[in-house]
């Protein structure tokens, strides 16, 4: 292909759509290559966006022009704000959707997207001169030039499906896996990849289930909208929600699952291939908690035109013939005739700490990775990583500065730090009890907190932005008890008077907690503002043992607080590299002015 682009992004799951839509809308020409472009942004797990800290993720990627808060809007098929016997701190709102309208809304918006081609075909390679992306290979043997990359290729990277103990090649069931860009990621661009597995729960057919022998889950009889932007009084008069269900497992189904864990796919394949420990299969989950009884399967509906209910909770790597024993050993589920068999997928995914927090690698210029290929598990922090690696990818281009959170910003921020700085041993999940500062980075709070950067950036039109001004000035007015006159919604739209009742409710709660955190906060930010050189050599430091300095040169962290987080550094060894750096910063100076200072 003659035509060079800007930026290609390699994938077209949830952070390869909102990378090359992130990418586009700042004015790159971008390219987005997918395997199969009939399978753009679908859901082969779990139907559903949110979820305990992860519905604050796409609120804040909405916050800051991204797709994912929308899209779930109109596809969803039930709503439910999750935590609301707790603070609003730990609200997290999680939406049901309809897989096959969430897939058709976003391939919509990737089609229709101006600055953006759609590409179907596998990247056999990244083509790398002078340690910087040049372009990448397809496998017709045809290279396409680009100035940057993003890999956003979620399960593909020579995935394995397991049927029980037999297996075949595959990105996800009847879908093939990418087989030659491993091998790439390896050889040119000087990457370490590991292996990761997980597993994915049967389906069964509605009509087959009795939900007598259930309890009923409603949405919200007042459900709130993921995305900003959406009109609420006008979305929810066309919501049409549908339950869910709840029933438990029982000791028979232990049984049957336990007499049948030697031949679950969990066990098998690559020998260091692990498994979610927040998202087990049912087998690990009775074998770790054997003095429990039952465990909670959720029945959740896959769309408005599909009979397929899925069975949260029941993630199995047993034969087929076990498992349709467990199911019908569950109460509501004895006659249920079964769609798909659940089975595990085993990936290759790029050891984070080989990134830097803009999403870029550190091996290779202008190569950035997004989503599950950085080890993490979800559809969330896969969106969210794929928006902030297009971001990154189009600021490095311009010569701007990069966009990153901190993590008093955003559970993005959070996300991002954890991963470039902790690594992992297994796939990570976002969760509220990793965010130190949760009482200022709420769901509800998501604009306040990131809307002028959004627009900022220029993915927040100036229209939008008016509104939300108008929002936050006559929040802040009535905070303050400076006017008691509010706005029309008419005026406000797509905000509402609503919404300020409630934010100032919630803001009054946490007034005091807030300012406590905040002091909190101010003692750590010094350490975090703290500079290290990007090419410190940390065989300067004496004092400290050879394992520290090797997790130091390893992770290379940016600031004093980054390195502080580093697992296995110890306050002593923080101390030592801050008193090195301040000598250097005086060394560097002039006396007079080391004198005044």
């Amino acid at each position: 292909m003659t035509e060079k682009y800007n930026i290609i992004v390699i994938g077209a799951g949830h952070a390869g759509c909102e990378a090359a839509l992130a990418a586009s809308r700042l004015g790159l020409k971008t390219l987005l290559i997918t395997i199969n472009a009939d399978s753009i942004a679908r859901m082969p797990c779990n139907p559903a966006v949110g979820g305990i800290a992860k519905g604050q993720m796409v609120r804040e990627m909405d916050a800051l022009g991204g797709e994912m808060g929308w899209i779930t809007d109109h596809a969803g098929v039930q709503f439910k704000m999750l935590n609301r016997s707790r603070g609003p701190a730990v609200w997290s709102p999680r939406a049901q959707c309809d897989k096959e309208m969430y897939s058709v809304l976003m391939t919509k918006s990737i089609q229709s997207q101006a600055n953006l081609s759609l590409l179907q075909s596998e990247v056999s390679s990244i083509i790398v001169k002078h340690n910087k992306v040049c372009g990448v290979k397809i496998a017709t043997g045809e290279i396409i030039d680009t100035d940057a990359a993003i890999v956003t290729t979620g399960t593909f990277l020579m995935g394995r499906i397991y049927l029980g103990k037999d297996y075949f090649v595959g990105g996800r069931f009847n879908e093939r896996a990418a087989t030659y860009l491993s091998k790439s990621l390896i050889d040119d661009c000087g990457l370490k990849l590991g292996r990761f597995k997980t597993t994915t729960p049967p389906r069964v057919n509605t009509n087959s289930i009795d939900y007598n022998k259930m309890t009923i889950q409603p949405g919200d009889e007042k459900p709130l909208p993921f995305s900003h932007f959406t009109e609420v009084e006008k979305w929810r008069t066309n919501l049409n929600q549908l339950p869910c269900w709840l029933t438990y497992t029982n000791p028979q189904t232990h049984k049957i699952v336990l007499d049948k864990a030697d031949l679950s796919s969990i066990g098998i394949g690559e020998t260091n291939s692990k498994s979610p420990r927040y998202c087990p299969a049912i087998e690990e989950k009775i074998e770790r908690y054997p003095q429990k009884e039952r465990h909670q399967i959720f029945v959740e509906p896959e769309g408005r035109m599909t009979n397929e209910m899925y069975l949260n909770g029941l993630f199995t790597g047993i034969p087929f013939n076990a498992q349709e024993r467990m199911i019908h050993s569950i109460a509501g589920l004895e006659s249920a005739k079964i769609i798909r068999f659940g089975y595990a997928i085993e990936y290759d995914y790029v050891k984070p700490l080989q990134i830097k927090k803009t999403m870029e690698t550190k091996t290779v210029e202008n190569l950035f990775l997004g989503g599950q290929i950085n080890g993490t598990t979800g559809y969330e922090e896969a969106g969210v990583q794929g928006f902030m690696a297009g971001v990154n990818a189009v600021l490095k281009l311009l010569g701007k500065e990069p966009f990153i959170l901190g993590r008093d910003e955003a559970y993005i921020g959070i996300l991002i730090d954890d991963i470039t700085t902790k690594g992992m041993d297994e796939p990570y999940r976002m969760f509220t009890s990793r965010a130190e500062y949760r009482l200022s980075i709420r769901s509800d709070n998501a604009d306040l907190r990131l809307m002028d950067k959004g627009h900022s950036l220029g993915l927040i039109s100036d229209k939008a932005y008016a509104k939300f001004e108008l929002y936050r000035k006559t929040l802040n007015q009535m905070l303050e008890k400076e006017t008691e006159i509010l706005p029309t919604d008419e005026e406000l739209n797509p905000w509402s008077a609503e919404k300020i009742k409630d934010e100032i409710d919630i803001c009054n709660k946490y007034k005091g907690y807030i300012e406590i955190e905040n002091k909190m906060f101010q003692k750590m930010k010094k350490s975090e503002a703290r500079v290290i050189p990007e090419d410190f050599d940390y065989n300067l430091l004496h004092s400290i043992s050879v394992e520290t300095k090797q997790r130091l040169s390893q992770t290379r962290p940016s600031t004093i607080g980054q390195a502080s987080r580093i697992p296995s550094i110890k306050p002593s060894d923080i101390a030592i590299l801050t008193i090195y750096l301040e000598k250097m910063r005086k060394e560097k100076k002039p006396k007079a002015q080391i004198q005044n200072d």
